[in-house]
């Protein structure tokens, strides 16, 4: 259940992000809202780690195969991706097409076995929440 709930902040926070980098952008512009955004995370997570975890940090390096430490290059074209998509579409369209495409992705990695998931079998019952997941941006943006 914790998972459950910790999800769903992270979409909320995610829709909310999304709306107030969009705003940042049109102050300044969206490499430079883009940096402000990855820097203020970075001095979050610095003080979250000085103040409760404490581990080693250049344990990061340790980690295999190498280019999992891609992570903070993704979450930059994450944050350009999601301030220039809610700023073309508006945020609810963005955000289903976004969430939809990680489901998708995600999907596909686990039936791949892609980046070190454990592969899973194909299950008709996803493909089809899939299925009725895209049908659902077509009514959406239906007019």
């Amino acid at each position: 259940m914790a998972g459950f709930l910790i999800a769903l902040l992270s979409g909320a926070l995610m829709s909310i992000q999304g709306i107030f980098n969009t705003q940042v952008t049109k102050a300044s512009g969206i490499w430079s809202a883009s940096a402000f955004v990855q820097l203020t995370a970075f001095a979050v997570c610095m003080g979250a780690w000085f103040g409760l975890e404490r581990k080693s940090l250049w344990k990061v390096f340790s980690v295999e195969p190498k280019y999992m430490l891609l992570g903070g290059v993704l979450g930059a074209l994450i944050t350009f991706t999601v301030i220039k998509s809610m700023d073309l579409l508006g945020p609810a369209r963005a955000v289903l097409l976004i969430v939809v495409a990680q489901l998708a992705v995600a999907y596909l990695c686990e039936l791949l076995g892609l980046f070190e998931v454990e592969r899973q079998p194909f299950e008709w019952r996803k493909a089809i929440g899939m299925g009725i997941a895209i049908l659902g941006i077509i009514v959406f943006k239906w007019k």
